[in-house]
């Protein structure tokens, strides 16, 4: 049996690169502020960092050192552009910007300077941010993922199945880790932006739904954590973990679906409280992952 090394050059690449991946996904109808990328473009250039720092100190694989730094690389560049640009806006929050404006003047009388006339002129910005830049640095972070996966079950020594299953688990990993964090950063975020459309939020949370069965199915695969439950691998504390990634796995499901129940609720208070349950399931789905590969890789 092959065993699934867990390393923590490999859980930073995959949150970098899952984290960007999801940016994208909410920037990408153009009505988040610019703020939140930035954010999230830092928060993803320093994982990216510190994967390449730990992997060379570390238990080096090349190929991922190398994606890692590209990807912290490529990262910052997407942001200075983003940086340059900014005087351009975001479309969808100048429109939102506008329609409020509109509504303030209509029921008191007293016009607002509105982002489409500020936008006009001898001063008139130049091109907006394109979102399909932070596609980037995720597609970079790809090679080193697959290496790194390619390595933890043993490289040349793996059987094609177990090269497999731990390439479909670092992925899955990295978009379960990616899209919880991005949707417990973008709920914050409300506090920010507070006429931001709560269907982004949604959207995130909703893609957490998709992930994890995948995530869950990819850590069930053989060897994986059935053996852990039924005893066939030893966990060191007479089957505790196992029974605790089973109640971490369960955990983020019901707080996915607690949470979009609790978004359908009228009132601002719901986005907070949604943020509270995405806390905890940040909590649960690293419990979810990381405690199946520390137990496998034992």
């Amino acid at each position: 049996m092959i065993v699934f090394r867990l390393d923590a050059a490999t859980v930073l690449l995959q949150w970098a690169a899952g984290g960007l991946l999801f940016l994208w996904f909410t920037t990408r109808r153009r009505e988040v502020g610019l703020g939140y990328g930035w954010l999230l473009r830092g928060i993803g250039a320093a994982f990216a960092l510190a994967a390449a720092v730990v992997g060379f100190r570390y238990g080096r694989v090349w190929v991922r050192e190398l994606a890692a730094l590209t990807t912290a690389v490529v990262t910052l560049g997407v942001l200075t552009v983003s940086i340059v640009r900014r005087a351009a806006g975001v479309r969808g929050h100048d429109d939102e910007f506008d329609r409020r404006s509109a509504r303030v003047a209509a029921m008191t009388g007293i016009e607002r300077t509105t982002a489409a006339r500020r936008s006009t002129g001898a001063d008139a910005p130049g091109r907006e941010f394109p979102p399909v830049l932070d596609l980037l640095a995720p597609i970079v972070a790809v090679p080193g993922l697959v290496a790194a996966a390619v390595d933890a079950a043993g490289g040349s020594r793996g059987s094609g199945w177990d090269v497999a299953v731990s390439i479909l688990r670092v992925l899955a990993g990295a978009a379960f880790l990616g899209a919880v964090t991005d949707a417990m950063l973008l709920g914050h975020w409300y506090l920010t932006q507070p006429g931001l459309p709560r269907r982004h939020l949604n959207d995130l949370v909703r893609a957490l739904g998709w992930v994890w069965p995948v995530e869950v199915g990819a850590l069930l695969l053989p060897t994986g954590m059935v053996s852990v439950l039924n005893g066939s691998i030893d966990d060191q504390w007479n089957g505790t973990l196992g029974w605790m990634w089973l109640a971490c796995a369960l955990t983020t499901i019901v707080l996915v679906v607690v949470t979009r129940r609790a978004l359908r609720e009228r009132y601002y208070s719901a986005v907070m409280s949604a943020t509270g349950l995405l806390y905890l399931a940040i909590l649960t789905a690293f419990g979810t992952d990381l405690v199946a590969r520390a137990v496998l890789a034992a």
